[in-house]
């Protein structure tokens, strides 16, 4: 471990365990209900665990929510497979959490996908969790037991923390003992034999409370390769990975409160051949103020170590051919925002963001004929991020207009590249020089409620997202296809428009529908160099372009429930020069239709009987669109039964059709998705 990743551990240790200690002392000391000094008592104090109320003007945008009924009964228990409800919802490749290299699992919106680095910025309680050196989402330590509710806003953002927003903000919100009892467990097993076991303890300490929370995931995995592929090195998706996480909310007084957390987790697979291992850890705590008097604030600090590892195995000899020994990067950041009284028509937000990253890569590569090793490998840099935004919402009756725009001061540092031999000689050591600038970017919007069951909206946006450590410096392979780092790349910076309808045409039936031009100038995409496809480089392609449609419904006739989505894009790389052969192509890795439809039974209290069809159209593995990946169509099923007044009996069932999905074709060798599962266990339940 680097000196500067020792330092962020001792740095989170200190800052959960104080901040923890902090919050639990004065949950103890402080009343439930608050009285003055006449003791005439007041008004119970209300803790919520969350950021300031959304503004007037969210809808202005397309916003999504998915509840904590549907968050917690997804066949899989994966978070990635709740998000992919939402149309336009898209991971990198279409393997979930258990089955993909974690360094893929870049997630995005609208059809701008193109390589593994989130277009998409991911919040847990108002904190970045993307991993700043690769971009990619730590979806095995985002459990769905300890979530409240999810918000997507598709499109660019202005906001908190909006440099990473260039395709939509997904914003997760912890659960508190309201949300989810006392007390919960559960326990399953599949066909498989493997386990899914959590365990969260939420108890009310006088005005606030404390929510504990552990998850631990393992199997021996599906084969990912096919049987006719399968040689004596091959193995299963081994899987063994858990997340803990320890939250504490308490008022200060009956306007502010205070929120302290802590997260770590630890996730390692084996993809393909045995010894392809990886690993992705991580540590992160945080500090958040939130004021609900007059005068508004959010105040929000945090720190975060992660670190990834992987082992490549070559696939023609099955030894060792590179282990990326460890990728410690460090993040220090923070926000502020403060909402003044500016009257009752409007809702003004000022605030300003930081974010602080440092990030280290150390490889190995070894002859696949002596098993020697032949060169040491390190890689790295520095970011920055400093923004400022405003934004105001004012309302005219039936009509909400909003407007804001925000600043950036962005910096790229100390960028290297160095390789020696194992005998100290040195083959490159390459400073790439630094860069900085400012960028800015805007947002506006409307929605008008021309009756009680109708409100239409549209919005127009621009950002901007900073090319990853990763993507700047650090080439990788997957055999028999070389990806080089390209230490030049420009920043992305999107335009886009949307205009859409909500309609309500009776009290059960929720209808959505958006149309959109999205246009990402500059945009990073893994460019094949060679005629036989085995070299690539990130380069900034002219722009990629996705103009579509989005359409949801929802209907709850009580006992039956129905929630539905669609998203069809035509999505295509606008390139010239030497790239002109891209030009008009689709991206890869983007399908031009995605929907997803899911009803539920509820017969009785606590019953749940719901089956999901998802369907995704045709992707292509590369930027030439030689290689296709079939559509696929998938049924997924959930039960629960109370069998006791706190146990309920849960099956799940992950693609009982047993569609194959291929989610990687790389010359005739393939990897597939998740086969048939069938779960069984137990979920027990205090409310």
């Amino acid at each position: 471990m680097t000196i500067q990743a020792r330092m962020a551990h001792d740095r989170i240790r200190y800052l959960a365990s104080t901040s923890l200690v902090i919050a639990a002392a004065i949950v103890s000391t402080v009343p439930a209900h608050a009285e003055n000094a006449g003791d005439t008592p007041s008004s119970p104090i209300v803790v919520t665990g969350r950021g300031l109320e959304e503004s007037p003007a969210t809808p202005a945008y397309d916003v999504e929510r998915i509840d904590r009924d549907q968050i917690v009964t997804s066949a899989s228990g994966r978070i990635e497979d709740v998000l992919s409800s939402i149309a336009g919802f898209q991971q990198f490749r279409r393997s979930d959490s258990r089955s993909s290299n974690p360094s893929a699992q870049g997630v995005t919106l609208r059809a701008l996908g193109g390589n593994a680095s989130s277009r998409t910025l991911v919040l847990l309680d108002g904190v970045p969790v993307a991993n700043p050196f690769f971009g990619y989402i730590p979806l095995s330590a985002l459990t769905p037991d300890r979530l409240a509710s999810i918000r997507v806003t598709r499109g660019g953002g202005a906001g908190a923390f909006g440099t990473g927003a260039v395709s939509g903000t997904i914003e997760l919100t912890s659960a508190g003992p309201r949300d989810m009892g006392p007390l919960q467990a559960l326990a399953l097993v599949n066909d498989r034999g493997e386990t899914q076991t959590s365990a969260t303890l939420a108890p009310n300490l006088g005005a606030g409370f404390l929510v504990a929370s552990v998850q631990w995931d393992r199997g021996q995995g599906f084969w990912t390769t096919p049987g006719s592929q399968r040689v004596d090195a091959s193995s299963r998706a081994a899987y063994d990975s858990w997340s803990a996480s320890l939250r504490g909310v308490a008022p200060l007084n009956d306007t502010v409160e205070l929120q302290a957390s802590a997260m770590a987790y630890d996730d390692r697979r084996t993809l393909r051949f045995k010894g392809a291992d990886s690993t992705s850890s991580g540590q992160q705590a945080s500090l958040r103020l939130v004021g609900r008097g007059d005068w508004q604030f959010d105040v929000l600090g945090y720190v975060q170590a992660q670190d990834f590892s992987n082992v490549v195995i070559s696939s023609t000899r099955f030894v060792k051919a590179l282990d990326q020994a460890k990728t410690p990067t460090t993040t220090v950041g923070g926000k502020f925002e403060l909402r003044p009284p500016v009257g009752d028509a409007h809702v003004l937000r000022m605030g300003a963001d930081i974010r602080l990253t440092q990030g280290r890569l150390l490889e190995m590569p070894y002859s696949t004929f002596t098993g020697a090793r032949t060169a040491i490998r390190r890689a790295g840099g520095d970011q920055s991020d400093v923004g400022f935004y405003v934004e105001d919402d004012w309302t005219l009756g039936n009509l909400v207009l909003t407007a804001g725009g925000r600043a950036d001061r962005w910096t790229i540092r100390n960028g290297f590249y160095r390789e020696i031999t194992p005998g100290g000689a040195v083959n490159e050591d390459t400073a790439f020089a630094d860069r900085s600038g400012w960028t800015g970017n805007v947002r506006g919007g409307f929605v008008w409620h021309p009756s009680n069951t109708v409100s239409l909206r549209a919005a127009a946006y621009t950002g901007m997202r900073m090319p990853t450590l990763n993507e700047l410096y650090r080439p990788f392979v997957v055999f028999p296809v070389v990806t080089q780092a390209n230490a030049a790349l420009k920043l992305e910076k999107l335009r886009g428009y949307e205009v859409g309808v909500d309609t309500r045409p009776f009290e059960a039936l929720t209808l959505s529908l958006t149309a959109f031009d999205n246009k990402l100038k500059n945009a990073i995409a893994n460019v094949t160099l060679s005629d036989d496809g085995n070299l690539r480089q990130r380069q900034n392609v002219d722009a990629i372009r996705a103009r579509g449609l989005e359409a949801s419904a929802a209907l709850d006739l009580g006992q039956v429930q129905f929630d539905g989505s669609l998203s069809w894009t035509d999505s295509e790389v606008q390139a010239s020069g030497i790239q002109a052969d891209l030009d008009g192509m689709r991206p890869s890795q983007v399908p031009k239709l995605a929907a997803s439809g899911t009803i539920a039974w509820l017969p009785k209290p606590g019953w749940r009987i719901a089956a999901t069809v998802r369907h995704v159209g045709r992707q292509f593995e590369d930027d030439q669109q030689t290689q296709a990946l079939p559509a696929f169509t998938t049924l997924d099923a959930y039960m629960k039964v109370p069998v006791m007044p706190l146990v309920s009996v849960v099956l799940r069932g992950e693609n009982l059709t047993d569609e194959t999905i291929i989610t990687r074709d790389q010359a005739g060798s393939i990897d597939l998705g998740t086969p048939r599962t069938v779960w069984a266990g137990l979920r027990v339940g205090f409310r």
